[in-house]
């Protein structure tokens, strides 16, 4: 008899599930009537508000907020004039304001390449497994479900459809669609085209009306690292001579021994590799050249905004470290503002009226959309506070 996957395992009996649905979580957007109201929508890990950025430069407005992460809450309410919720499995379902669309980047560390690696070395668990943060997809199945609201967006790392074999996308996915009945297309978008960052993440956008929604077209080529460089960084920024020869020693004993470890040295030419959330350690995936006789340096801050397509408005309150961290688990804005255009313009439209034409390359992956049989969802994570 073959094993059981942990997954699997981790799926309780659907009697478990005492959940009930509200009866007054009625959309503001009515199936094919749109009033004239501006979509609303929660901002789920919000982080520091890339989500919301997006929803409300295409018109929507936020009426709810949450992030765990007290830095993360600071800087969210310096440029927004609130603070989010804390812990999402700590508040009420009920309590979540009615809404038009989710947002939601959930946590992706225990589904990167990097924090799999990471946790494995240290004997952890990743994916569902991880129960501090692997579990938290489940804690947005639980609100989509008692608030159906009309549609959803939700972001993660691009490693997430390989995670464990397929499997936790599977989860994921089936979640979505079979249980919850939401028709769900899916994409893998690289930032590369809209900031000068390769930065691969999947986003999957679901509604709950079977609707003909596109995801827009992104442009081949993107800007280069001089758009975003400061011309007079402050020198605290440039390495020690002690850090950048450690950088590398490091790479050399890595490349002798046929590893592809090692520093990212460019130029304001270049795109850069994948700004992480451990930047502030050592700043070594993104080192910019700053010519002959010269030690490189890291991005600075602001920099590290417009990596991610923050605007210069965008207020900075908390430390270099924590900075570093915010900006390197953002989401990339202007990738989100096409797709949350798209999304209102998809909501704005009468049902089953087509979507505007849109061009795909032939090597780009489009999803069908899956069945709309809704069936009892089931929470892995328990019952909720009430």
């Amino acid at each position: 008899m073959a094993k059981k996957s942990s997954l699997e395992k981790k799926t309780p009996d659907p009697k478990s599930s005492t959940k009930k649905v509200r009866e007054d979580a009625t959309p503001v957007y009515q199936a094919g009537n749109v009033t004239s109201e501006s979509p609303s929508f929660i901002d789920l890990f919000c982080g520091i508000g890339g989500f919301r950025i997006a929803f409300e430069k295409a018109g929507g407005h936020c009426v709810f907020s949450s992030d765990y992460d007290k830095f993360s809450q600071q800087t969210y309410a310096s440029n927004f004039g609130e603070t989010p919720h804390g812990d999402i499995t700590e508040i009420d379902v009920a309590k979540i304001p009615r809404h038009d669309i989710l947002c939601g980047g959930f946590p992706c560390q225990p589904f990167s390449i990097a924090g799999v690696s990471k946790k494995n070395s240290l004997g952890r668990a990743h994916g569902f497994d991880d129960a501090k943060q692997g579990n938290l997809f489940f804690a947005i199945a639980e609100i989509i479900d008692s608030h159906r609201p009309a549609a959803f967006v939700l972001e993660n790392v691009k490693n997430l459809q390989s995670h464990d074999k397929g499997n936790t996308f599977r989860v994921i996915y089936e979640t979505l669609t079979k249980h919850l009945g939401y028709t769900v297309q899916t994409r893998i978008i690289n930032g590369k085209s809209v900031v000068p960052q390769n930065r691969e993440r999947i986003f999957l956008v679901g509604f709950r009306e079977p609707r003909n929604f596109e995801f827009p077209v992104f442009p081949n080529d993107g800007p280069s690292l001089e758009t975003i460089l400061e011309r007079n960084p402050d020198p605290k920024y440039t390495l020690t001579d002690h850090l950048w020869t450690y950088l590398q020693n490091y790479a050399a004993k890595h490349k002798a021994a046929g590893n592809g470890f090692g520093f990212g040295l460019v130029s304001g030419k270049d795109t850069a590799r994948t700004l992480s959330a451990r930047y502030h350690k050592d700043g070594s995936e993104i080192l910019i050249n700053q010519g002959r006789g010269k030690n490189p340096r890291r991005l600075t801050p602001r920099e590290c905004a417009r990596l991610m397509g923050y605007p210069d408005s965008y207020k900075i309150t908390v430390s270099d470290t924590q900075a570093y961290r915010q900006f390197g688990n953002s989401v990339v804005v202007p990738v989100v503002e096409r797709i949350a255009e798209a999304v209102v313009e998809t909501l704005n439209r009468p049902i089953g009226s087509p979507a505007n034409l849109v061009l795909h390359d032939k090597d780009e992956n489009v999803d069908s959309p899956a069945s709309q049989q809704r069936n009892p969802v089931k929470y892995p994570t328990g019952k909720r506070r009430a």
